[in-house]
């Protein structure tokens, strides 16, 4: 009997002990269980809340992208403006310059046109001094003279109506061009005497020169030149009158007088063409070699 008791004792101790290990292990898998769902409803929270957090930086992102481009397109505007008004500015600053020309143009013209209106009307006559009274002192009644004995200047020539200072300088052009050289040397010649102050009297006296060179009047020439760098010395024929005179002088044989002119030229006028040109001459000279 005690036997018996003692082995049932056994045996509920037995499975005492083994039930023991089997509990511990259950309460720590639910533990585990627990933590897990703990871990994984946390993981949830985290998500949701980075999903908030990325969808707020996206909002911002876009609001800022979008004042970014309202601010990019304001700058563009006030660029493009700005770009038409001084296009606007630069059409109007151009226009005004063209009719300043324009005015300047017809000024001009009216300018030439007066002056050869008063050309045109006949000059007054005075009239002839009554002849000399045979009993008077020898003398009286003879005609004036100016200081000095010298005969008053010859007055200019009276043009033809209609005869513009442009006109008459470009007839005489047109002669120069078709080798009329005394028809240009006398309509350059009446152009200096009627315009003298103009613009293009320097070019005209140039090409009383350049007749005459033409012509192998080369002292003429040379005299004529002259005329130009003297009368006219801010012209923009002075360098050519330089530069013609050495070749006329050159061709006259006076080859000092020429080399004179050729270095006055590079030195009052060391950039321009003509200086160029006369530094060859020049060199020509110097080598003994005839003006080509």
């Amino acid at each position: 009997m005690s036997r018996r008791i003692s082995t049932g004792l056994l045996a509920v101790i037995g499975v005492a002990v083994l039930a023991t290990p089997a509990a511990a292990q259950s309460r720590r898998e639910m533990q585990m269980m627990a933590d897990i769902r703990m871990l994984q409803e946390q993981t949830q929270q985290l998500q949701q809340q980075m999903t908030a957090a990325l969808e707020q930086l996206t909002s911002t992102l876009k609001t800022i992208n979008s004042r970014i481009d309202d601010q990019a397109g304001a700058t563009r505007k006030s660029f493009a403006d700005q770009k038409l008004a001084v296009d606007q500015f630069g059409s109007d600053l151009r226009i005004v310059r063209e009719r300043i020309d324009e005015n300047t143009v017809r000024i001009s013209s009216l300018s030439q046109e007066v002056e050869a209106l008063r050309l045109a009307i006949p000059q007054f006559t005075p009239p002839p001094a009554p002849p000399a009274d045979p009993g008077a002192p020898p003398g009286t009644g003879a005609a004036p003279t100016t200081p000095g004995g010298a005969a008053p200047p010859a007055p200019p020539v009276v043009l033809a109506p209609g005869m513009t200072p442009q006109r008459l300088f470009n007839t005489a052009l047109e002669d120069f061009t078709a080798g009329q050289w005394a028809l240009c040397i006398d309509g350059f010649g009446t152009y200096l005497r009627n315009f003298a102050r103009t613009d293009l009297a320097d070019d005209a006296q140039w090409y009383v020169g350049e007749c005459y060179h033409q012509d192998g009047k080369f002292s003429e020439a040379v005299d004529a030149y002259n005329r130009v760098i003297t009368n006219y010395p801010k012209g923009d024929r002075v360098p050519d009158a330089y530069y013609k005179r050495g070749i006329a002088l050159s061709a006259l044989g006076q080859a000092d007088r020429a080399r004179e002119s050729f270095e006055t030229l590079m030195k009052t006028f060391p950039d321009h063409d003509m200086a160029r040109m006369a530094k060859q001459q020049l060199d020509r000279l110097n080598r003994g070699k005839p003006r080509g």
